[in-house]
């Protein structure tokens, strides 16, 4: 764990590394990024096994983790050359309107214990693509996966005869965050993690003036209509729900059911809660693995009893399972109201609050309730009531889906949140432009000094 003293090396020698790859043309910046995720998919097994060992999901999602930022470090040589900014049409004669994009500079990045390596991944290839030096700042929990991780990186940098401390690493807890909150030599901070402590991290940085990108809570649903392919919901539901023990931020939480189809659906997915393989994450065989943390349990458990009494009914799971490590039931709730405090309350835990509704607009806006706006999802065959969903009136989150679950975003498009998830982009689309500053620049090549609007000044 670093001291504040550590982190103020760091900085300093992360900043100076700026200055050389900075000047590295971005093709080039490209090919060394490429050259990080060959080295990834070297060592892909033995890091998704340390992912499993240290956070605690089964080794094939430790694996896709890994696998997340080989991909992104894919498309990040593509952009490599293709980042780049418009030429507009000036109004005046003989001048040229441009864009210009430029690294920000030094970028920080604090990722959480979930997801130890994507996460940092999606951040720090497009950020040094984009011509920026990285700090990054993983979880307490998950140092191993920091530690190696950058390891990886930095044998490449240096092999490129370039300053591994290009991409630095500073393990520590809440003083260094908020150390790196409140540095103005912090040109962006990406923070992934819970509400709480990001509504903080964005006070800290808005109160200098800075720029971060949040990525916090999710309270995801699927909505499942009466004309719905069951046979396409129940595996979804269940991935949604029940995958990573609902510790990932796009788990799950609320499974709106159509009034007519909901005991039907209840039914089958109790039935298919009771196949789920639960075991040692290192154990090809299990699909379920324990909570990460010993607090997460009390969490669960505490979800559950305040459940009951809003006057929900658990129709599976609900107890912690009695064998060594933070091993809990995989859990269904049916009976409560759409807007009761617990249903509104982010648990990170495998806990599946199952509602009943009637109409579509009603469901539409007891999705859209919740502060937080991150994934959601429909199940119907109703193309109209799938471009309402897709519309102004449909899910005001951030991942919008039809007929799959609401985890497993692809890194091509932009992945975040809306309202309390905190608005922010990363991975694809166009979420480089996160990472770097734009400059409009007019440039005179005439020999008059005509002025905007038309506007006289002699």
């Amino acid at each position: 764990q670093a001291s504040l003293e550590d982190y103020e090396e760091t900085v300093k020698k992360a900043k100076e590394a700026w200055k050389v790859w900075a000047d590295i043309p971005a093709p080039k910046r490209g090919e060394i990024v490429r050259q990080i995720g060959d080295a990834l998919r070297q060592k892909i097994k033995v890091l998704g096994s340390l992912v499993s060992l240290e956070m605690g999901k089964i080794f094939v999602e430790g694996v896709g983790e890994v696998q997340e930022y080989v991909d992104v470090c894919d498309y990040a040589v593509g952009l490599s050359r293709m980042i780049g900014g418009p030429i507009l049409p000036s109004e005046r004669s003989g001048h040229a309107l441009i864009e210009q994009w430029n690294p920000v500079g030094l970028v920080g990045i604090i990722t959480a214990f979930n997801f130890p390596v994507a996460v940092y991944g999606w951040n720090s290839a497009i950020a040094m693509t984009c011509g920026n030096a990285c700090l990054w700042k993983g979880a307490p929990t998950t140092s191993l996966i920091s530690v190696a991780v950058t390891k990886i990186i930095a044998k490449v940098l240096e092999d490129n005869k370039m300053p591994g401390a290009i991409c630095s690493l500073v393990c520590g807890g809440a003083d260094i965050g908020t150390a790196m909150a409140k540095d103005e030599r912090m040109d962006l901070l990406s923070f992934t993690g819970s509400t709480k402590v990001g509504k903080q991290v964005a006070l800290m940085v808005q109160e200098r003036f800075g720029r971060s990108l949040l990525e916090l809570g999710g309270n995801n649903a699927i909505i499942v209509f009466e004309d719905a392919d069951l046979n396409l919901v129940i595996p979804s539901a269940l991935f949604a729900a029940v995958g990573t023990a609902g510790q990932r931020c796009t788990t799950a939480r609320r499974l709106f059911l159509h009034e007519s189809i909901h005991d039907d659906v209840v039914a089958k997915l109790a039935k298919a809660y009771a196949q789920v393989r639960i075991g040692d994450p290192w154990d090809s065989d299990t699909l379920y693995g324990p909570l990460h943390t010993k607090e997460a349990v009390k969490m669960f458990l505490d979800a559950i009893e305040q459940a009951k009494q809003q006057g929900g009914s658990v129709v599976y799971g609900g107890k912690v399972i009695n064998r060594p490590g933070n091993y809990v039931e995989p859990t269904i709730v049916t009976g409560l109201p759409h807007n009761a405090p617990i249903v509104h309350t982010e648990t990170f835990a495998p806990i599946l609050y199952v509602l009943k509704f009637k109409e579509e607009e009603e469901v539409f806006a007891w999705n859209n309730e919740v502060k937080q706006g991150l994934s959601s999802s429909i199940f119907t065959k109703d193309l109209g009531r799938i471009f309402r969903w897709l519309g102004p009136k449909g899910s005001d989150c951030g991942i919008v889906n039809v007929n799959i679950p609401t985890s497993g975003a692809e890194i091509g498009g932009a992945f975040g949140g809306e309202k309390h998830t905190g608005g922010g982009r990363e991975s694809g689309s166009d979420s480089w432009k996160l990472y770097m500053r734009r400059s409009t620049c007019t440039i005179n090549y005439s020999k008059d000094l005509p002025l905007a609007q038309g506007i006289k000044f002699q």
